[in-house]
């Protein structure tokens, strides 16, 4: 690292005399380190440099470091994409080879052995493959482009390929920059959510207007484990308002006659009852899962809690008050696994494990907080009401039983 003369090129210096004695400047790369001692707790030290350095053209942080001395670390902001995104684009290609092929066998009911004979038969679930990633992606991309908009450094999205029952685990975005704002923080953290659910619902409608999937025999005279997904009220209603079913013939109970796929997912209507019957044998279209998954994805986002989006924006709206919800949330999804379980008598695998787990993930989770913006000026009350309206929307999308794993 070399010496630098703090007026040649770097964010002015003056801007740091009051609450930072200043040492030295030093050069590593791109970055600039100014060493010295902090003389006031890093929140106040961030908030007070921040314009300067912002106006100059550079994103400051703390660095955290073992030594006497206190180092900010200022670095140029750049907001543009100059490299082709190799990682993002093998994730990607990635998820959408798992959820072709998990849409191919587990929705369009083609056998391994086809898939292993022709593996461009697994093309045929494009449209499972296009639903499932295109609300992951749109809710994403939603905090990409609010993310560019208020200048904050950010990643492109990166999707997560995984097996059954859907091929991916969702997808995510890498904040690398400082938060300038509350306002900046609820935008970025609300406009996920919002775009997904557009998404969301497109997908859901033109899913339940397509025609349902007929069923191969030997699919329904199988037995074994089956999942059942459970209907969020938001595609209720969808359905009730555009005027089409979520089930088909008359139905049969989950402990008699579920047809079971030829990988142990049971392909069953949404409203807790196989979408199959035995007198008509088809089911609904695989569309329809992308609904369900852009509906269950928010539920989980808007959970108050840490770095997840209904963290930010609650961090947004009520300060850091927050934290006393965060701290809170872990609490009510064990509670809400102990009724399932004590109250309601299901077991593990009927959403039982499920809560369990977000539970503990958000445990987790919590310690870390949201984002903390260096301006703490309060929210306008549009945007307050935009993130009422957003967490109502989460409730419409909540199931207290999501998902059951049953044998039959």
């Amino acid at each position: 690292m070399d010496s630098v003369d703090p007026s040649d090129g770097a964010p002015p210096t003056d801007a740091l005399s009051a609450v930072f004695h200043l040492y030295e400047v030093r050069r590593d790369g791109d970055r600039l380190l100014y060493y010295g001692d902090a003389l006031v707790p890093e929140r106040m030290l961030l908030r007070e440099v921040w314009p300067a350095f912002r106006e100059a053209g550079y994103e400051v942080q703390v660095a955290r470091t073992n030594g006497p001395q206190d180092v900010l670390v200022a670095r140029p902001l750049d907001n543009s994409v100059d490299t082709v995104p190799w990682k993002n684009l093998l994730l990607l290609l990635l998820t959408v080879c798992s959820t072709l092929f998990v849409g191919a066998n587990a929705w369009y009911y083609v056998p391994v052995d086809t898939i292993v004979a022709n593996p461009l038969s697994v093309l045929q679930a494009w449209p499972f493959t296009a639903a499932v990633l295109g609300v992951l992606l749109v809710h994403e991309l939603g905090h990409y482009v609010m993310a560019r908009y208020h200048g904050v450094d950010v990643s492109l999205p990166y999707v997560i390929p995984f097996i059954f029952p859907f091929g991916t685990m969702g997808a995510i975005i890498r904040m690398r920059g400082q938060m300038p704002g509350r306002k900046a923080l609820f935008d970025i953290g609300v406009a996920g959510p919002l775009a997904g659910l557009a998404a969301t619902i497109v997908v859901t409608i033109i899913g339940l207007s397509l025609d349902p999937m007929p069923i191969p025999d030997y699919i329904l005279s199988s037995g074994g484990e089956v999942i059942i997904f459970n209907n969020p009220p938001l595609l209720d209603i969808i359905a009730r308002l555009i005027n089409q079913p979520v089930a088909y013939g008359s139905g049969v109970s989950p402990s008699t006659d579920v047809p079971l796929n030829p990988l142990g997912a049971a392909i069953i209507d949404l409203i807790g009852e196989p979408a199959v019957s035995s007198q008509t044998g088809v089911t609904v279209h695989p569309v329809i899962i992308g609904g369900w998954v852009g509906m269950f994805f928010t539920v989980l986002n808007l959970l108050p809690v840490g770095q997840l989006d209904g963290g930010h924006m609650l961090r947004a709206m009520i300060g850091e008050r927050q934290e006393t919800v965060a701290a809170l949330v872990p609490f009510a999804l064990f509670g809400l696994s102990a009724y399932l379980y004590y109250g309601r008598g299901l077991s593990i695998n009927e959403s039982v494990g499920l809560w369990a787990f977000w539970g503990l993930f958000s445990t987790f989770i919590a310690f870390n907080g949201p984002a903390n913006p260096i301006d703490e000026a309060g929210l306008d009350r549009r945007r307050l009401a935009v993130g009422v309206f957003t967490f109502f929307l989460g409730l419409l999308c909540f199931m207290l039983v999501p998902i059951q794993l049953l044998t039959v």
